[in-house]
């Protein structure tokens, strides 16, 4: 997922290698991609061919448009707006899990189409996989009112792991009243679900950092079958230090921030300061404490921070042994999305990101982009990362 700020560079024409000559469908594309990632990652169980089956539908009418006529709309999810993300968590205590995020309103005149679009969807997903969305009507007025502004509407993911059921996560736009109202927006949402004196909290010891640093950029709800349902809120940091990310991630009770600055450098490849894209940090809260969050995720959107991806996956590999896991996994991840060479082109690994809470082990996800439309081309030069530059 990524916050809609500018790509400050120019794509390539030329998708991947080794496409068909037929050009498939941005459908056939994605299901193609999440079939072989569910396949590396020995996610097996029918829920998770479920979601393969169910991923055209949720697309809409983009699921039939040819790759070459390009992206159904100025998606902000991927950098070549492909209206679809992928992602692979992995655990030191378990299986890996798969993720696809989908923009299902990608192909609506409006924002607030986008939205009426993506409530269907996520209706149609709740009859299959008998859950409630509840919690999105208990704050559509907030989010999806009726003159709705901002870059995206609705965003939804399926959460596959092995050995249980699937969960559905829903991105909302704070500022879909204006940008100006977005804090508002958040606190009323977060009263509503029973966090007002976290939202405080949270302030309190913000006040260095946000608004001016600090971008709302989505509310998150955890639907579906869930252990502990989340409510969880992204910020970004624009030109943060790893200093900064280190005394966000302070927030969460018992963490240990140093740690986290430890993974940003290593994925930042040494940068100090983050001055281009920004560092995006998720803090999650549930019903076990209502004035704290019970988990904090840093993201580093790695792909502005690398030459290429092999620069990219050698970091994230880096951070997985750290933790005792193994590389072999996440090769097998990149090699399901394609069949480029991975130093041919930077942003197929977008974020990688360290996730922990107060009652489980830390998790690192690699986010993945489709590449359906373009790929973008190695950096040719790179600044010097300690003086606070792309590395």
């Amino acid at each position: 997922m990524h916050p809609p700020v500018p790509l400050g560079r120019t794509l390539s024409p030329e998708r991947r290698t080794g496409v068909d000559p037929v050009t498939p469908t941005l459908g056939e594309h994605l299901a193609g991609q999440l079939q072989r990632l569910l396949h590396a990652a020995d996610v097996t169980c029918p829920r998770a061919q479920d979601a393969v089956r169910l991923l055209p539908g949720l697309l809409g009418p983009a699921a039939g448009r040819p790759l070459d006529a390009g992206p159904p709309s100025p998606s902000f999810v991927s950098d070549d707006h492909s209206p679809a993300e992928l992602s692979v968590s992995f655990a030191a205590d378990g299986a890996p899990t798969v993720r696809v995020l989908v923009e299902p309103g990608c192909t609506a005149g409006s924002v607030t189409d986008s939205g009426r679009t993506g409530l269907l969807a996520l209706d149609r997903l709740a009859t299959c996989w008998d859950f409630a969305a509840e919690p999105v009507d208990r704050v559509a007025d907030l989010f999806l009112p009726p003159a709705a502004r901002g870059p995206f509407s609705l965003w939804c993911a399926m959460d596959l792991r092995q050995g249980g059921p699937p969960g559905v996560k829903v991105y909302l736009n704070p500022e879909a009243h204006g940008s100006d109202s977005a804090a508002e927006v958040v606190e009323e949402a977060l009263t509503r679900f029973g966090f007002r004196w976290a939202w405080r909290a949270l302030m309190a010891r913000a006040a260095s950092w946000c608004p001016d640093r600090g971008r709302l950029l989505f509310l998150a709800l955890d639907l579906g079958h869930w252990q502990e349902p989340r409510v969880k809120l992204y910020i970004a940091h624009q030109g943060f230090s790893v200093a900064e990310a280190e005394a966000v991630a302070g927030l969460l009770p018992g963490g240990r921030p140093r740690r986290v600055g430890d993974f940003c450098r290593t994925v930042g490849g040494g940068a100090r300061c983050f001055d281009g894209l920004p560092l995006v940090s998720c803090l999650s809260f549930t019903r076990r404490d209502r004035e704290r969050p019970s988990g904090h995720t840093l993201h580093v959107p790695v792909r502005d921070y690398a030459r290429d991806d092999r620069v990219a996956r050698d970091r994230a590999a880096a951070v997985l042994g750290a933790r005792g896991g193994d590389a072999h996994p996440l090769d097998k991840a990149l090699a399901a999305m394609t069949s480029r060479r991975l130093s041919d082109g930077v942003g197929l690994i977008s974020y990688v990101s360290l996730a922990r809470t107060t009652s489980g082990p830390p998790r690192v996800t690699v986010y993945l982009s489709p590449e359906a439309y373009a790929v973008h081309p190695p950096r040719e030069q790179q600044r010097d990362t300690a003086a606070g530059g792309h590395g």
